[in-house]
Parts: structure tokens; C-alpha cells; sequence
């Protein structure tokens, strides 16, 4: 075990594109964690799908040993944490585990939204923070203006911030003796019984489930007993080891240190992020704090394309559950759509990126349905209740009034695009708050209703700022809204996937939108097909699809034209009958066409 002053735990934060996984991989490279051989770009961010994206999804950790300029060796436990707002849960359990970060600034972009809201974390762990300068190599990089800007914005002090290049390695070995010098050491006891902090896990098929964690007191060998303090579980240990950034086995882990466990533990629910684990012949009294529970923000259902794929979703959720305890899912019933689960995320790209692992990971197809977030509605008997689903919503004549979602979003934006941006905020009903200047650039803080912002503002924000604003938002409170339910009906018949809550004003657009997309979508049959968008009773929009029409006359040789009138009597009278009694079937390709829909 590595003497306690000779340990340091740290994360990297930063906004996204900042350069957290370049610097990681310069670190790996002057510690001598891989060969020349082994090395590759962003060598953490082990999932394709990062890879693809070029983003860092899940916090990765890698233990180096540094020899410093005073002659002592070091074990560095080093977290890379991902930037995007919607994996901040990621970045404060990651922050939990350690006592200092290295705070990534692009000298060239300078402070960001993301910046802002991740140094605001690791001030609220208690972090000693280092503040670091990337890309000074860049023709723009302006290190004397993003340092003012550093102290300006945030209030740390950035006088003694380290200039480094992560891509041409200048500055790596200041960033070493920063951290060796300026991070606090752990503190804990050897002697004490076993306490330590489960971290992060994920599902292995040989191994079962892999954990990791942050031994606070106590030590964790081969063939110890523990227990598993939520769940009150007890098993053997069967492996110990640390990520260097390949998977090491060492045969004991003591205080201040992170490093894997394995037990043989395949019950994916005795495993919980944040638990405490103990010795199980003498468990401490008290568990650690662990973390504050995910609060998830948007929703959707996910269903099975086919629904004898149930079961294998069921297992996946969970398997993704526990390397992602930040997402959450119920079972739930759908008319339209069958068995599946009503599903909660901590934004957009989150959501998208758990469907996506489904797809990829455990080779799954999905039908997802719209976005929606978390009403509160108050009903006349003086109860209120939480919808997460439009399609629970109660009677019109049950409810007094319906509470929504706001949010306090900071947007950071060039000059130049300002005006543009404002423009959004209030064709989204925002309200402004505040409007300051850092450094020829716009900080506006908003306060926005979140159903406004889950559909696609992320989206426009950027194509409007050509990809220079930064968004970073926090749930605020509940208001009152003047807000109805929006059903579309097919041929006279509901179809709940494709129910929404929308604000009033803009019900008529949202609903003339899906009509039109639905229109191309339905195909046609041998009779008419109404669709229809309605509040209550009132329709407020409504498409047609014309029918198909069968050639009844093609075999009418000779005679007058009753002969025909007849034969298109007979037709029509039949598709009367068809319309009043005719089912219509709808693809599942429609589906999730139209639940992909844009509101542009």
C-alpha cells in the first residue's frame, strides 16, 4: 500500500472540447501508464460510441505513478469526466471520490457555460482547484485575458495557472508538480474497519459485476468478506486491481486509494451507486453520506419493435442501469404501442445516447416516443399529482391548475449572434434575468420553461451561434402555466404515443405540424382517413389521407353507363361501410417518424 502524503485523487473538469481527454492521455504517456506502441487519441474514452462522437459519455479512472522533481514517487488516481451538461451527475459523483480537480480552460475560447457550472461543483466537494490553460500553441490563445477572465467569472485565483499544449505535451510536467505540490493528500486509517465509497459499477459477462471504489478508511483484500450496506449483502472478494489504464490485479486497496473490486456478484440490483461497502465480520456503524439521487428532468417511453423482445429490454435497462445510475425506468402499458418503459434522463443527449447504447450494446430496436417533462397537476379536490405521461392526463373538469418546470439557463455567446439568441429565449417564452459582458463576449442568464427547451433549442441555439454559444442550465421551480393536451386521433381513434402537452398559444402550430407529418406517413386505404388534433372536444387541426380506389369497371364490357354507375354505388356504399367499422393499421416506421418530428 502507498503511503497516504504520497497520494493524490483528482478530476479533470472542464467544458466541452476543452481538451480533458487530450490532457489525460498526455499524462498517461509522461507517467509511462502505456508504451509508445499502446498509446492511441483519447485512449480513456473507451466506448465506440464516444469515440464516434468525439464527446467523453462515461468518467474514466487510471492510476499513474510520477517520480517528482523532490525525489519521492507518487500514485496519482486520475478521473476523466465528461463536459456536456446532461452528464453533470457523472462529473459530481466522480468529484466525490477525490479532494482536488485540474480546471481545463481553452486559452483560446476562454471561460464557458459548462466551465462555469463544473468549477461550481468542485467548490461545493470542497476542492482544492488548479486552474490550467490548454492550446496555447493556437495562434488565437489569449492566456492574459482568459486568466483576468478565470478570476472575473468564476473567482478563482488564476495567477500561478499553468500554461500547458495536451497536443504537443508543453507544460505536461509543471501540470504533474502542480498536482504533487498544490492537491491535498487523503486522509484515512489502516487500522479501522473497512468503509469505502462504491463510485461507479458496470456488468461484465465473465465477471459479473465490476465495482469501483474509494476506500476512505479501512483496507479491501482477496477473499475478504464484505457487505453491501443498502442491500445488507454479503460476498467474498474475488479480485482487487487498478486501472493503469489496464486492468491490474494487486492484492490489497487501503485508504486513499480507487481501484476495482469483483465478487461474483450477478444480482445487478445489490450493487448501488453510492453505497457504503464494509468488512461483513466487523461493519462500521454508520454509512458514508454517498451521493444525492439523480433527479431526472425528461422522459420518454421506450417499446420493444418487437414486443417479444420485452424481457431482453427489461435486463438491458438494468445492466445500463447500473453503469449509468443516473437514468431511471418504470414498466408501463401503451394501446398503440404494447409493453414497455417510461424512461427518465437529464436531458436530450442523454436520452439519446442510452438509446443509442441499447441499440449497440445489447443489439435492441426501440420505438421511443416524444420528450416530455414532469408536470405537476392540482386537481379540484385539493390532491395534486406528478404526470410524467400525457397520456395519464386526467379529466379537464378534475384539474384547477398545472404547474411546469422552469429552469435558470446561463448561455455564453459571441457578440455578434446575441441578438439572435435573445430573439429564442423569448419566442420561448423566456425571461431574462441578467445580461453581462466578459471579455468581448455575451453572458445572458434566462429563465425558461423546460417543455420549451427539451424539443430542439439545443439544436437551434447552436445552428444560430454557428456553434459558438455554450448552454448550461439548472432545474429552478414550478409555475403555473396555461398549459392542455394535445390527442391525436386516427380514423376517430386515439393513439396515446402520440399525445403531448404543449402551452396553448402554440397547441394549434404543434398540432397542424404532427397532422401534416402524419398525412405523408399513414398509408393509404381503401377509404378516407381523418386525422385529427384535438384539445378536449374542440379540433383544432386536420389532414386527410384520400383512399385508394380499386378499377370496379375494368371488367364491364358493353351496355349503357348504369351498368358502371351501379358497380361505383355498389363501391361507394361499401366504403362507407368500411370507414365506420375499418381499423386502420399504422407501421411502426410511421411511429417513429413522426415522434422524431422537429416543431420548425
Amino acid at each position: 500500500m502507498t503511503d497516504l502524503s504520497h497520494i493524490r485523487n483528482f478530476a479533470i473538469i472542464a467544458h466541452i472540447d476543452h481538451g480533458k481527454s487530450t490532457l489525460a492521455d498526455r499524462l498517461i504517456q509522461h507517467c509511462g501508464g502505456l508504451s509508445e506502441r499502446e498509446m492511441h487519441d483519447q485512449v480513456l474514452d473507451s466506448m465506440e460510441l464516444e469515440r464516434e462522437r468525439g464527446i467523453t459519455i462515461k468518467a474514466q479512472t487510471v492510476r499513474l505513478m510520477y517520480s517528482a522533481r523532490d525525489g519521492a514517487t507518487y500514485a496519482l488516481n486520475l478521473i476523466d469526466t465528461p463536459g456536456h451538461v446532461d452528464f453533470s451527475y457523472e462529473v459530481s459523483r466522480s468529484l466525490a471520490a477525490c479532494e482536488g480537480s485540474l480546471l481545463i480552460v481553452d486559452a483560446s475560447q476562454g471561460v464557458e457555460a459548462q466551465t462555469l457550472a463544473n468549477a461550481y461543483l468542485a467548490i461545493d466537494a470542497g476542492h482544492e482547484i488548479v486552474p490550467v490553460l490548454n492550446k496555447i500553441d493556437l495562434p488565437a490563445a489569449e492566456p492574459q485575458q482568459v486568466r483576468e477572465q478565470i478570476e472575473e467569472v468564476i473567482g478563482l485565483d488564476a495567477s500561478e495557472a499553468v500554461e500547458i499544449s495536451a497536443k504537443t505535451g508543453a507544460g505536461i510536467e509543471d501540470v504533474l508538480e502542480a498536482l504533487v505540490a498544490r492537491l491535498p493528500a487523503p486522509e484515512g486509517e489502516a487500522d479501522t474497519p473497512l468503509q469505502a465509497l462504491l463510485v461507479d459499477s458496470w456488468y461484465d459477462p465473465y465477471l459479473g459485476v465490476v465495482a469501483l471504489v474509494r476506500i476512505k478508511n479501512g483496507r479491501i483484500s482477496k477473499g475478504q468478506r464484505i457487505r453491501m450496506m443498502a442491500t445488507d449483502k454479503a460476498y467474498r472478494v474475488d479480485r482487487v486491481g487498478v486501472f493503469t489504464p489496464a486492468r491490474t490485479e494487486i492484492d490489497a486497496l487501503g485508504p486513499g486509494e480507487i481501484g476495482f473490486i469483483t465478487a461474483s456478484i450477478r444480482a445487478v440490483a445489490d450493487c448501488q451507486v453510492g453505497d457504503t461497502v464494509t468488512d461483513d465480520r466487523m461493519p462500521v456503524e454508520a454509512p458514508l453520506s454517498g451521493f444525492k439521487p439523480s433527479v431526472p428532468v425528461v422522459f420518454c417511453s421506450l417499446f420493444p419493435a418487437d414486443a417479444a423482445a420485452f424481457e431482453d429490454l427489461r435486463e438491458s435497462l438494468a445492466k445500463l442501469h447500473l453503469n449509468d445510475a443516473s437514468f431511471h425506468f418504470d414498466p408501463e402499458n401503451s394501446a398503440a404501442l404494447g409493453v414497455g418503459f417510461r424512461c427518465g434522463f437529464l436531458g436530450l443527449l442523454h436520452m439519446e445516447i442510452v438509446q443509442e447504447r441499447l441499440a449497440r450494446e445489447f443489439d435492441l430496436e426501440l420505438i421511443a416516443t416524444a420528450p416530455s417533462v414532469i408536470y405537476q397537476i392540482h386537481l379540484t379536490d385539493g390532491t395534486s399529482i406528478d404526470l410524467h405521461n400525457p397520456s395519464d392526463f386526467p379529466d379537464v373538469t378534475r384539474i384547477r391548475n398545472i404547474d411546469e418546470p422552469w429552469i435558470k439557463a446561463n448561455i455564453i455567446v459571441p457578440d455578434e449572434y446575441l441578438g439572435a439568441i435573445l430573439q429564442l429565449c423569448t419566442d420561448r417564452r423566456g425571461e431574462q434575468i441578467d445580461l453581462t459582458y466578459v471579455g468581448g463576449r455575451a453572458m445572458a442568464t434566462y429563465r425558461l420553461p423546460l417543455n420549451e427547451v427539451v424539443f430542439d433549442f439545443y439544436d437551434r441555439l447552436k445552428s444560430i451561434s454557428r456553434g459558438y454559444a455554450s448552454f448550461d442550465y439548472e432545474l429552478e421551480s414550478y409555475r403555473q402555466g396555461d398549459l392542455v393536451k394535445v390527442d391525436i386521433l386516427i380514423n376517430g381513434d386515439p393513439v396515446d404515443a402520440l399525445s403531448m402537452i404543449v402551452h396553448r398559444g402554440q397547441s394549434e402550430a404543434r398540432g397542424r405540424a404532427l397532422c401534416v407529418r402524419l398525412k405523408e406517413l399513414v398509408p393509404r386505404q381503401l377509404f378516407k382517413v381523418a386525422i385529427q388534433a384535438v384539445i378536449g372536444g374542440k379540433v383544432i387541426a386536420r389532414e386527410t389521407v384520400g383512399a385508394m380506389r380499386k378499377d370496379v369497371t375494368s371488367k364491364c364490357y358493353g351496355g349503357d353507363i348504369t351498368r358502371k354507375r351501379k358497380l361505383l354505388e355498389k363501391q361507394k356504399a361499401g366504403k362507407k361501410r368500411m370507414r365506420q367499422y375499418g381499423n386502420v393499421e399504422i407501421p411502426q416506421s410511421a411511429f417513429i417518424a413522426a415522434l422524431r418530428m422537429d416543431d420548425n
